[in-house]
């Protein structure tokens, strides 16, 4: 893409480390926008970019436009179609934007038409990778929406991941991530009642991770999650509220397809126990402080 010019929209953990992550390795970032005015003139200091005021300002200031946002409700307010709102959308023409949130398919789909609508493209590019990887350049990232515009996106994506993956057309690629952290969730929870049961039977855990670790019983969450459980040590990573709502997308999507999932649906009622218990900004290993019979919340 030539004369590329980068807008981020969205500056917490992700968007943020996106941001600088773009902007060490020489990408041309012309604006920044969070709806905390604070937050993102705190990275505009840090990074020497003007901090944009309003969603209109970014548009008109870029020209390839990524954005990192909360959930649903969210998305749908940075893409308003009202003409008298704050928007992307405003003056849109010839621009794409990739949209890296974890949001409802039918969210992405909504968007992708608006988009085509205002002449403007829309690549989803999901990410299942945590903030580390945002920093170094080296998320997974799931890509769908319009394929001429990724491949026009490619070189700019190359640089904040080591693995690109086009699934398909509008919807696909937040299909896709709704399953693979359905699955992440799932193997989770089950982590945490094996370490749970293990503590409660006097094993040792750090051995127990080990045997883990050398069976069938071995997984990517028990390397990331499994000795912070066993420490309590819960820094938030991947939080407990996003994983319940990560859950409900992919049960949504169960239910649309006549299906049952009681795994991914007691999965998502443990996280709602987290969240109702006030532990929601944990890390999703804090489901562990629901399991293990010591800790449990009063």
């Amino acid at each position: 893409m030539s004369d590329v010019s980068i807008g981020i929209v969205g500056l917490g953990r992700m968007g943020a480390n996106m941001a600088r992550r773009l902007v060490e390795v020489g990408q041309p970032v012309t604006a920044l926008y969070d709806r905390d005015a604070f937050v993102c003139g705190e990275l505009a200091r840090e990074l020497s970019i003007e901090a944009s005021v309003t969603l209109r300002d970014v548009t008109a200031h870029a020209n390839l436009i990524f954005t990192v946002v909360s959930d649903d409700a969210a998305m749908e307010a940075i893409f308003s179609a009202d003409p008298a709102a704050d928007s992307l959308l405003a003056d849109a023409s010839g621009k794409t934007f990739v949209n890296c949130a974890t949001v409802s398919p039918s969210v992405h789909i909504a968007v992708d038409e608006r988009c085509r609508a205002r002449g403007a493209a829309a690549v989803e590019a999901c990410m299942a990778s945590s903030i580390p990887q945002a920093r170094n350049g080296t998320l997974y990232l799931m890509c769908g929406g319009d394929e001429a515009a990724f491949e026009r996106v490619r070189p700019v994506l190359a640089h904040l991941s080591t693995a690109l993956q086009f699934v398909g057309g509008p919807g696909k690629a937040a299909q896709v991530k709704a399953l693979v952290n359905m699955l992440m969730n799932i193997n989770t929870a089950g982590l945490a009642e094996a370490l749970a049961l293990g503590h409660a039977l006097g094993i040792d855990l750090t051995q127990l991770r080990t045997i883990f670790a050398q069976t069938g019983a071995n997984s990517r969450v028990l390397e990331t999650d499994g000795a912070d459980m066993q420490a309590r040590d819960h820094e938030v990573y991947f939080s407990a509220a996003h994983a319940a709502k990560d859950s409900g997308i992919a049960l949504a999507l169960a239910r649309a397809a006549q299906l049952d999932l009681p795994l991914a649906a007691a999965t998502k009622a443990q996280y709602d126990a987290m969240v109702a218990a006030g532990l929601g900004g944990l890390d999703k290993s804090g489901i562990a402080e629901l399991t293990f019979a010591d800790r449990k919340p009063r």
